[in-house]
């Protein structure tokens, strides 16, 4: 995300991340307006997003321990960071899930033939996931606002949630790092990393297993 992000959308996106991580219950007095902003601005989002900015999700992803088989990328966009993703782990099953159709539509438009059999992308609002409990071991947000509980809730014992933003404080969907750490450590969430790449930021954490 860059300069060429709408400057009136660039403000929206941040106020409505800013009230709904201190309040989620006014996520439905932003969900509607945030969804048509961006069905559209979806035929122009994939140039938006340099590979400068997806450095933090990489780098975050050459960090984890384990490769990871069932992924999960909240906020999917046109699908970068769940390419990214998939070419990362070869054996993964990646779900890429957004609240706009027209990102979804143009997510499916430009996925590779080649990623075409283990990538795939739904429309849902990640506030309410149609998803299994515990269905991923890796969930991945790529400037994308968090709703704890679903991270929380989706994200299997031993699991690994990644938090990036493509242009650390300056993105207009940023979360910091030490309110992710106050509201995913009371969610079980532990072994917090925090790290800096290319232009932006990045936080790893850890869903601990049940002793």
């Amino acid at each position: 995300m860059n300069e060429r992000f709408l400057p009136a959308a660039r403000r929206f996106a941040r106020l409505t991340t800013r009230v709904v991580v201190s309040h989620p219950t006014l996520w439905r007095l932003f969900r509607r307006p945030l969804r048509a902003n961006f069905d559209a601005l979806a035929p122009q989002w994939h140039d938006l997003v340099s590979a400068d900015g997806l450095a933090p999700l990489a780098e975050a992803l050459g960090r984890l321990e384990a490769p990871s088989a069932r992924v999960l990328d909240l906020g999917t966009g046109t699908g970068k960071a769940a390419q990214l993703v998939a070419e990362r782990f070869p054996e993964a099953e990646v779900l890429g899930v957004d609240l706009s159709p027209g990102m979804i539509e143009e997510a499916v438009r430009l996925l590779p033939s080649e990623l075409a059999g283990r990538v795939r992308f739904q429309v849902a609002d990640a506030s309410a996931l149609p998803l299994d409990d515990e269905a991923f071991d890796l969930v991945v947000l790529l400037n994308m606002i968090p709703f704890f509980p679903e991270l929380a809730r989706v994200t299997a014992a031993g699991g690994t949630i990644v938090v990036a933003h493509t242009s650390g404080a300056e993105t207009p969907i940023w979360t910091p790092p030490e309110t992710l750490r106050e509201k995913l450590e009371p969610l079980g969430f532990d072994s917090f990393q925090e790290l800096a790449a290319g232009s932006g930021t990045a936080l790893v954490a850890r869903k601990a297993k049940p002793e």
